[in-house]
């Protein structure tokens, strides 16, 4: 038995089973006679906790982390430590998917500057409709400000698509120097070798089966899978269309990131343009990470 309460309840469950006195049954279980009788003075904090349910229904996939900062853009005081009191009690612990065996050795990164297009990278997760039809979604992240500059969900997307939605992304934030990738058929046609050739944009390949090469977008695809088509029954291409822009606009603009020091990937590259300063802000427990080491992470 741990802490107070627990040792409450075994001292009641011997008077009510057992008959046993209140000094016999505290001297079993090994507890204070002041602390059997203490009653909590706490005030209820009936609109806070009711706050963070919502925001809990709302985010199904958010820890106590996030809904602390997403309490905190409220005007909420309270302290981590107690949100993550009224996190417990209130039974909203995200239950944890299983994990995959993560790779055990070191392995050299890819060092790029700390700026906005430095490098991006790209890959596919796939999904079903509601009537079992498959389609995929092609995600494209600034590996730098971890913005998902794009989403796009298809039943199906060529190499000659790739290229198409590269050409009009780079007339609206401008050319990368870098795009990493897998060896996808979509990736190695010889529309995305000649597209890359002409826009003079050098194309790193991950090594076969070393997904963890490519882990920005690996993470982000994560994060969709667990955030958003877990979570969704998609009726049809409009409405994956409609749920993922959706779904792309908060994650860029109102989710914390915690790789960002718990600030929005948009704000962080806002920061970054303007003053050119890699440092995040420091995340609820204190931790501080500046850019390159976010960077040279990877």
């Amino acid at each position: 038995m741990v802490g107070p309460a627990a040792r409450r309840e075994a001292v009641a469950h011997l008077q009510a089973v057992m008959s046993l006195s209140e000094r016999r049954a505290c001297s079993i279980v090994g507890a204070d006679r002041k602390m059997v009788r203490y009653r909590s003075c706490r005030p209820p904090e009936t609109t806070l906790r009711g706050r963070l349910r919502e925001l809990a229904n709302e985010r199904r996939r958010f820890g106590y982390r996030r809904l602390f900062i997403l309490l905190r853009r409220e005007g909420e005081p309270s302290g981590i430590n107690r949100i993550y009191r009224l996190y417990r009690e209130e039974g909203l612990t995200v239950r944890k998917r299983r994990a995959r065996r993560r790779a055990v050795g070191t392995r050299a990164p890819i060092l790029v500057e700390a700026r906005p297009n430095a490098r991006w990278s790209l890959d596919f997760v796939h999904d079903q409709f509601a009537c079992g039809r498959r389609f995929r979604v092609l995600n494209i992240v600034d590996d730098v400000t971890r913005e998902c500059l794009a989403a796009i969900p298809d039943t199906s997307i060529s190499g000659h698509r790739v290229a198409r939605e590269l050409t009009e992304l780079i007339g609206r934030r401008g050319r990368p120097d870098m795009i990493v990738s897998d060896h996808g058929t979509e990736f190695t046609s010889n529309a995305i070798l000649a597209w890359s050739k002409d826009h003079r944009v050098e194309w790193h390949y991950i090594a076969p089966g070393k997904p963890m090469q490519n882990g920005y977008i690996e993470s982000f695809n994560g994060r969709m899978r667990d955030e958003l088509l877990n979570e969704t029954l998609f009726f049809g291409l409009d409405h994956a269309r409609s749920a993922i822009a959706e779904w792309r606009e908060d994650y860029n603009t109102a989710r914390p990131h915690s790789s960002l020091g718990y600030q929005t990937p948009a704000a962080f590259a806002e920061v970054l343009t303007a003053t050119g300063s890699p440092v995040a802000q420091p995340a609820p427990r204190g931790v501080t990470q500046t850019a390159e080491a976010l960077i040279a992470a990877g």
